[in-house]
């Protein structure tokens, strides 16, 4: 997959075109300021881990539609006629730049006045196929930040997340994602300042709850036989570098990018080196290579959930209990105490 794909300008205008068309058979969508027929903010996210934020700060006054919907692999959306009238209607967009070309492009000719991109809201970072290293093998000590770190990009890396300037997995790292947090609740009251307090209250809360989340990820992993874990594809690099863990991945940024043999032998020799029992794979993409390479290398098999969506697949019903199954996972992986 190439997943700077964009949709060509002609697909583009029709789609526009068609989402103008049918503009006025849209239940549901209010003009700008949230006076709709219900009164709340028409809220449009791009996908999961967006639309999970502008539920929970947004609560009872926003209504928010996401435009990948459970099961769909975020990276591959095409936008429908219907969601680019979605688009055109909403009182605020929430997407993150480098994910889905195809958002991207709608959404910079949507004309909303309130559109936030998550990208901007905290500092991205590259990561190529590997990442971590520099925090390996020495337990990793958790001091809550890595501003400063260069990890240099490997292609997939540079393909992936490029228009946002770099890896786009954000919301897999609890204090990141907390930051995005901040930065959402903020825009929200500038969008519907009459509620900006309870946006404000809301924000808080869910903070609260990353940096709970964020504490178990530091105990829970602070001690283990290994700091190694290999995965399906390099999603988890911002997590890797909070918790001082050493991400492998069998396909770099990109889940669907093919690793080639060497790549595989080299997983093989980290697999054997490392003490690594794990080979994670994925609910939104194919595990065949994950599986292939574990049964070649004698190692079990277990799910690590990027989150780019929930579907009945996914080992809990939202963000926060995804997390913690990822992280008991991790921790039966790692052999964490």
């Amino acid at each position: 997959m190439n997943v700077r794909r964009h949709i060509s300008a002609a697909a583009l205008a029709a789609t526009t075109a068609l989402g103008l068309v049918t503009l006025s058979a849209c239940s549901g969508t209010s003009s700008a300021g949230g006076d709709g027929d219900d009164g709340r903010l028409d809220v449009v996210a791009s996908f999961y881990p967006m639309q999970y934020l502008a539920e929970q700060i947004g609560g009872d006054h926003v209504k928010v539609t996401t435009l990948t919907k459970p099961g769909v692999e975020p990276h591959d959306l095409e936008l429908k006629p219907r969601q680019a009238s979605e688009l055109r209607q909403a009182d605020y967009i929430l997407y993150l730049k480098g994910v889905q070309p195809a958002v991207d492009e709608a959404i910079a000719q949507s004309g909303v006045e309130h559109t936030v991109d998550a990208a901007t809201l905290t500092k991205l970072e590259n990561h190529g196929t590997d990442v971590g290293h520099d925090h390996g093998h020495e337990g990793g000590e958790h001091d809550g930040g890595h501003e400063g770190e260069e990890h240099e990009a490997g292609h997939e890396g540079e393909e992936h997340g490029a228009e946002a300037g770099g890896d786009p997995h954000i919301w897999l790292d609890p204090v990141k994602y907390a930051e995005v947090a901040r930065g959402v609740g903020d825009s929200l009251a500038k969008a519907d300042p009459a509620r900006a307090a309870d946006y404000r209250k809301n924000t808080e809360t869910l903070v609260g709850k990353l940096k709970a989340l964020d504490a178990k990820f530091a105990d829970g992993l602070r001690n283990s036989t290994t700091r190694t874990f290999i995965t399906a594809h390099s999603a988890f690099g911002y997590l890797a570098e909070r918790y001082g863990l050493d991400q492998h991945g069998i396909a770099g940024i990109g889940p669907e990018s093919e690793p080639s043999p060497a790549r595989i032998k080299e997983l093989q020799t980290v697999a054997e080196q490392e003490k690594v029992s794990t080979v994670f794979f994925e609910t939104l993409a194919s595990d065949r290579t994950a599986k292939a390479l574990a049964k070649d290398a004698g190692l079990r098999t277990d799910v690590l959930d990027p989150l780019e969506g929930i579907t009945d697949r996914s080992k809990g019903e939202d963000y926060l209990a995804v997390m913690e199954s990822n992280l008991a996972a991790l921790q039966k992986a790692l052999g964490a105490q």
